[in-house]
This record gives C-alpha cells, structure tokens and sequence, in this order.
C-alpha cells in the first residue's frame, strides 16, 4: 500500500531508486494519487497552517549569454526584445513591493555579465538599506564562488539556482556543451557553504526525460537538502530547439510535488507560474498538493510580456502583484490566506 510508501518518506531512511520507482508506479493510481495528494496538504497545514508566503518577483533582465535548448531568453533567439532594468527602476519596483505588502523581493535574470559583481553588490546593498525587515533572493545564474560570497556579505538571503537535470547525458541534451552539470551542483554546494537559503529544482517532462532522470533529481535533491525546491511543468517556446515538444504533464507535476512535500516538511516550495499557465487551475492545485509559496510579478508592466521562458506566460491577473486582493480572494475559496511575512525557512518550525 501507498501509505507504507508514504511512512518510509517521512522517516529518516536514505531513498533508494528502487523505492522511489515503486512509489511513483503506485503513485500513478488515480486512488494512490489522491493519497498522497491529501498526505501532502495535511504536512503542509501542520506546520505551515493555511498560509500562502508571497515574494514579490523583479525580473531585471533577459539578455543571456546562455543557449539553453529549452529557454526562450536564450542568446540565440533573434526574436526576443531584449531589456535591462535599471538599479533605480529595480529600487522602484521594491519600493512598489514594500507598499503592497511584499517582505521578499527575486530578483531574477538571465547570465547578464552587464549586471556583473559591482553593479549586482549596489543593487543589494541599495535594498537592504532601505528595507532592512526584507529578504533579498538572487536568481541569477551561475558565478564564482568569491562573487556570491560578495553578494551575500551585501546582504543577499537567498539563491535559486535550478540544476533541471541531475543526468549528465539528459543535462547535454538540454544545454550546449559549454555548460555542464558539474559546475551547476558545485555552484548549490557552494551556496549552501556559504550560508544562502539554496533553492534547486527541475522541469518535468522536459525533452529526453525519463522516469528514471526523475528519480536521479529527487536522489540530488535528498543528498543537497536545499532549503527551497522549485519544480515546474516544462513549456515549449516556439524561438527555441524545443518548440514542437509537447508540455509536461500536470498530473505528474503534482505528484512530485506532493512528494517532496511529505520528504521535506519546512521546505518552502513555490506553486509555479508554469503551472497557472497550462491549466487555469494549476496554481491551487499546486497549494492543494503541498507547495506554500508564489511569485507574483512586480517588473514594470512595460517589460513584463518581454521576460518569456517560455510561450503563454502569465504575466497579469493574480500572477499580477498589483492583484494581490484578488489573489488572496482566490485562495480563500480553497480554504488558504497570504502571509505577508518575510517566510523564511527555520529546520525549528
């Protein structure tokens, strides 16, 4: 039975491939599925009760000197309409935040060496002068150590920083050969070393994926022990290699994520704009699977239709931080209600 399955995550046991690949065959059971649905929310609510922490997101550039396969901000799309936010235009959008509610601001963006260490250390240092009861959370690719232990001497709290695969074949498949997944886990080590709040995470059901990549990323993440994990459906971008490959599947995404709820309780774990954009519904169902946290947008309106990952994104309604009481109207209906605290994670809850 499920629940055996369900007793063994909660316990202190090192996951084995052989007990995580009969855990998601069973989990494919529509009855199962609801299980462990239900085992995640009730994890979630205990420790967490029916709070929803939001950050407020700042996408402060899509150049990229990246070319990821999957990426529709990758170097090579001629399409894009590039922009860059200004340090003070970011300071307005905080500004903004702070007045609506947010404790947390993202800032996130592609591999823009134009946003290099100086320019990254103001911006941080400018926002936790001025909000010194916020968390600041970097999302901005992979450096060297030395310049995230500058950024978080200036006061930086967090860093997500996804490894989408954790199969060097399945990883060359998605990015070119510049990139390699050894240099992506050496950058979340070093993180972690340096005392970030480390947030990883995959896309499910991206190209080439395999059950069995599935369970090598939820092995990563038991051996990382991250503080935030994201995970998301993948999206095709019609500027990309991946363009006629089908989205991952909803289904599966809730799934995993309610797994990595029952595995990790105090685990903050955000309901993806990914999910709201291929099914209406998807970010309820994502809090209704265990995840306890959103991003709503604050990027200028203007730039916001330019930062896409991916095609349909999301961008106004509740995905909106301007829409923050609509969005805390649309979680009271599912029996949940913001909380505008900083939502650090604490292993103490």
């Amino acid at each position: 039975m499920i629940t055996n399955y369900i007793k063994t995550l909660q316990s202190n046991t090192v996951l084995t491939k052989t007990f995580l690949e009969e855990l998601l065959e069973l989990a494919d059971d529509a009855t199962n599925f609801e299980i462990l649905r239900k085992t995640a929310r009730e994890t979630a609510l205990s420790v967490f009760s029916n709070k929803v922490f939001i950050r407020g997101l700042i996408e402060i550039t899509n150049y990229c000197k990246n070319d990821c396969y999957y990426c529709g901000i990758r170097k090579s799309n001629l399409n894009a309409e590039r922009y860059r936010l200004t340090p003070e235009i970011i300071l307005k959008c905080c500004e903004e935040g702070y007045g609506l509610g947010f404790r947390t601001f993202v800032l996130q963006g592609g591999e823009d060496f134009v946003f290099n260490d100086a320019t990254v250390t103001e911006v941080i240092k400018a926002i936790r002068s001025k909000y010194p009861d916020c968390a600041i959370t970097l999302s901005i690719g992979e450096r060297p150590v030395e310049v995230y232990e500058t950024w978080k001497t200036a006061g930086a709290d967090r860093y997500l920083l996804r490894h989408e695969t954790a199969n060097t074949g399945h990883y060359s498949k998605l990015h070119p050969e510049n990139l390699n997944l050894d240099t992506r886990k050496e950058c979340l080590y070093n993180l972690k070393k340096l005392g970030y709040q480390v947030g990883t995470g995959f896309m499910v059901g991206s190209p080439f994926q395999t059950r069995e990549n599935i369970i090598e990323d939820l092995l990563f993440i038991d051996e990382l022990k991250p503080q935030m994990i994201g995970i998301g459906p993948f999206l095709p971008h019609a500027d990309t290699p991946f363009k006629d490959y089908s989205p991952g599947s909803l289904k599966e995404t809730l799934k995993l994520l309610a797994i990595l709820r029952i595995r990790y309780p105090k685990v903050l774990i955000p309901s993806t704009t990914a999910l709201s954009t291929l099914d209406s519904k998807g970010r309820n169902e994502g809090i209704l699977s265990g995840a306890n946290v959103v991003m709503p947008n604050l990027s200028p309106l203007d730039v916001r239709s330019k930062y896409l990952l991916y095609d349909n994104k999301i961008a106004l309604g509740t995905e909106a931080a301007e829409n923050i009481a609509s969005l805390n109207k649309n979680f009271a209906e599912i029996g949940y209600e913001i909380s505008y605290t900083r939502g650090d994670y604490s292993p103490n809850l």
